[in-house]
């Protein structure tokens, strides 16, 4: 082998090396796009007291024994949330959780933090309210299936959801090793296998992110009829929610 051919050889491995540390070390800035609060006012507002930082929760305080938190994607304001989900489920109290760094949270956003963040506003909301229902939608779906395998929920609604954010990452960029460099995995199968509540998954006709075999592996890893999966009709994955099955659907289960 030649020398110019030596070099031209180290040159690719020396810039694939610089890149795979790259995206190592900026990881959670291509997952993670912090949205501020657009609903904000003391009424509607809950700060979660954690050690080492202040989590912002949008609520909707209601009597009763019914809750449900709610857990959004990667780049979502779950402010948002509010007005439709006060006007579709008017007998619970509602709990959208900000992650760190979003709607006015401290700290920065990981798989493991965002996790004990959300145990944390279970316990709290359980305290009050024995039957709290959990709904995460996206990467929001890898928080509440594994809080739903640690808590005692009621019901679990995940919205295109996924089995591990290791294998969707894999597919998006196949010459780096992601096994090797992940640091939030997200790997909601294994959790599922530990679910026994009334489940369902909500998967988008024609999602660009989240490929239908994902969310179907997912459903393979629950126990058997614990859950069920529905496509709703011409969406994507962030059109979903401006369906009507959307909500129906979702009625249909919280609603009994």
């Amino acid at each position: 082998m030649s020398r110019t051919l030596l070099s031209l050889v180290a040159l690719i491995v020396a810039v694939y090396l610089i890149l795979c540390t790259a995206l190592f070390v900026f990881q959670r800035a291509l997952i993670w796009f912090p949205q501020p609060a657009s609903l904000d006012s003391p009424d509607t507002r809950l700060t979660l007291a954690m050690p080492d930082a202040e989590i912002r929760v949008t609520v909707r305080e209601r009597t009763g024994p019914r809750a449900l938190i709610y857990f959004g994607g990667n780049a979502e304001d779950v402010s948002r949330n509010l007005p439709e989900f006060s006007k579709a489920f008017p007998d619970y109290s509602l709990y959208l959780l900000h992650y760190r760094g979003f709607g006015g949270s401290g700290g920065s956003p990981s798989e493991e933090a965002i996790a004990e963040d959300a145990l944390a506003l279970f316990d709290q909301v359980y305290a009050s309210h024995p039957q709290v229902a959990l709904i995460g939608r996206s990467l929001g779906s890898g928080v509440a299936v594994r809080l739903a395998s640690q808590r005692p929920a009621k019901q679990l609604i995940l919205v295109t959801p996924y089995n591990s954010l290791e294998e969707i990452a894999a597919r998006q960029y196949p010459w780096v090793p992601v096994k090797w460099l992940l640091k939030d995995r997200f790997r909601s199968g294994l959790y599922a296998a530990h679910i026994r509540v009334p489940t369902l998954l909500l998967a988008a006709s024609d999602d660009e992110v989240i490929p239908r075999d994902s969310s179907e592996q997912l459903l393979g890893h629950f126990p058997k009829g614990v859950a069920t999966l529905k496509v709703v009709p011409d969406s994507a994955h962030n059109s979903i929610s401006e369906r009507p099955q959307y909500l129906q659907w979702m009625e249909n289960v919280l609603n009994r």
